[in-house]
């Protein structure tokens, strides 16, 4: 209807999956990186996004670039028993089995000669599960157990689960562990910042044959904020903006239609929008009236239940100094947090900087070449790379720098080397010195993505010398570490050996000797 308005060929903000308008941003580049490098290793692949966020858009492009001798089964609907997962996977990859058989032992034989065969014919094997929160325990553990087809050198399925947050929660369960060791990449796929909302919204007028920007910078603005840089929302204000000029007979859009667009896509009235900073207003004058009337002991109370850790004035957190501290309480003002500019001052936007100091705690200097990633700069200099989604327990268990990947409410990344980790406080290695903080206040910008370095230790000087009782002892150590008690020696547990065998390496938990 306004194409020919503003001399496009075809409306640029359908949400049909055009791959001529495929854009990938930063976020969705390093995803597709994380997806790639974790294909490597065999095992799991975990994708996580918000609704829209561009979870497909990142699964097309991978598809893209595997090679012809890789085997794909994608699932759409996961919500299906452990037979039906199996005869979907079969009919992708057109396995032949017993019409209408419901034995999974039928199904899982049938499998494991197709793949066993694919790989004396040179072939890897991919299956892709879109929407995986959505997947049943009882399926997750029929994809571990296939998993465990394999050769003495090489891994026969690899799996790519893609879903949303909720799939975290799902891989945290206890009775998921297991799976969720054999996870070898994780990464959460966060919305647009402003300045990729921009880069979006040109790259999709200019296929559809608009080289000017149509939307007035304050118009994009508007539909970044409004959108919460999120890109399937983003296709739907724009394009009810774009009607809504048309209809006006102008020829760009103004803030004024962004923000009317905004609200007949969203749903959501002024009167709405208006209420919800005075709710909080009204909450806030509580807390103004606690301090004054209820005593510091109570406004502490009343101040955390609003979600602000509030220290009393003199006194320090446990365990470390916080460099940044909230200003002492004044009886008529609420409380006062670190700003985001400030918490993140001194950190870095370059990620080869952050990786530098990384290299630096293990005496390595950070000298990569063309094409050279991160791990690879690692194994040349002599050190195994571990990229990965966590907590702070599993850095604290690992014991080692990592370097974290932070983000501004405004979508900008930074980075910051962690050097120690106390019981609620973190020392990160920030310009001109470190400084210490609190571990919920270094959250608010920390998704759980994390990079460590470590060398692999000396077998001979570790409890797990040869010997009859070997694999006993590797049980042993794994239990009494919390990992999967396989008697296997693998990643995980190598990592952690390294971590409670002495010698001269970076400790989180210690003077560096």
């Amino acid at each position: 209807m306004y194409a020919a308005h503003f001399g496009l060929t075809e409306r640029p903000f359908s949400l049909a999956p055009d791959p001529r308008y495929l854009f990938l941003s930063e976020g969705h580049r390093e995803a597709l990186a994380h997806l790639v490098y974790g294909l490597q290793g065999g095992g799991f692949v975990q994708l996580t996004g918000e609704v829209g966020t561009g979870k497909t858009t990142v699964c097309r492009a991978l598809l893209d670039q595997l090679p012809p001798e890789v085997d794909v089964a994608m699932i759409f609907t996961p919500r299906l028993t452990a037979v039906e997962l199996l005869s979907s996977v079969c009919d992708e990859l057109r396995v032949p089995y017993p019409a209408g058989t419901t034995s999974l032992k039928v199904l899982v034989d049938a499998l494991s000669r197709a793949l066993l065969d694919a790989h004396a014919r040179g072939r890897r094997t991919v299956v892709i599960i879109d929407e995986a929160q959505n997947l049943s325990m009882e399926v997750l553990e029929e994809l571990r157990l296939l998993t465990n087809i394999e050769t003495t050198r090489d891994k026969l399925l690899q799996v790519i689960l893609i879903g949303q947050p909720e799939l975290v929660n799902l891989m945290e369960r206890p009775a998921l562990r297991q799976l969720a060791q054999r996870i070898t990449a994780r990464y959460h796929l966060r919305p647009f910042s402003y300045t990729e909302t921009r880069a979006y919204v040109r790259h999709r007028l200019q296929v559809a044959g608009r080289r000017e920007m149509i939307f007035t910078s304050p118009a994009l603005s508007v539909i970044h904020r409004r959108s919460g840089g999120v890109a399937r929302v983003i296709n739907n204000v724009c394009d009810r903006a774009l009607l809504g000029a048309f209809g006006r007979s102008r020829r760009r859009v103004t803030a004024t239609t962004a923000r009317r667009a905004a609200v007949e896509v969203s749903g959501v009235s002024r009167l709405r929008r208006w209420l919800q900073p005075a709710v909080a207003a009204v909450l806030l004058a509580a807390i103004v009236f606690s301090a004054s009337t209820l005593g510091r002991s109570r406004l502490e109370y009343v101040a955390t239940w609003w979600g602000q850790r509030v220290l009393p004035a003199g006194v320090a957190p446990s365990n470390a100094a916080v460099a940044v501290t909230p200003a002492p309480l004044a009886a008529v003002g609420a409380p006062q947090r670190p700003s985001p500019a400030r918490l993140l001052d001194g950190t870095t936007v370059d990620r080869d900087a952050a990786l530098a100091s990384l290299f630096a705690r293990w005496g390595v200097e950070f000298q990569p070449r063309p094409g050279e990633n991160a791990c690879e700069i690692a194994r040349r200099s002599g050190l195994r790379c571990l990229v990965r989604t966590g907590t702070w327990n599993v850095i604290r268990r690992l014991d080692v720098p990592a370097m974290l990947t932070l983000m501004t409410p405004t979508g900008e990344r930074h980075y910051a080397t962690v050097t120690t980790l106390g019981a609620d406080t973190v020392t990160l290695d920030l310009a001109p010195r470190p400084v210490t903080l609190l571990l919920n206040d270094v959250e608010r910008f920390w998704d759980g993505a994390f990079v460590a370095l470590w060398r692999t230790p000396d077998l001979a000087a570790t409890l797990l010398k040869p010997g009859d009782d070997l694999r006993q002892r590797v049980v042993a150590f794994q239990r009494a570490n919390g990992l999967r008690a396989d008697g296997v020696v693998g990643e995980e547990t190598l990592l952690r050996l390294a971590a409670t065998t002495p010698g001269s390496r970076p400790s989180l938990s210690r003077a560096t000797p």
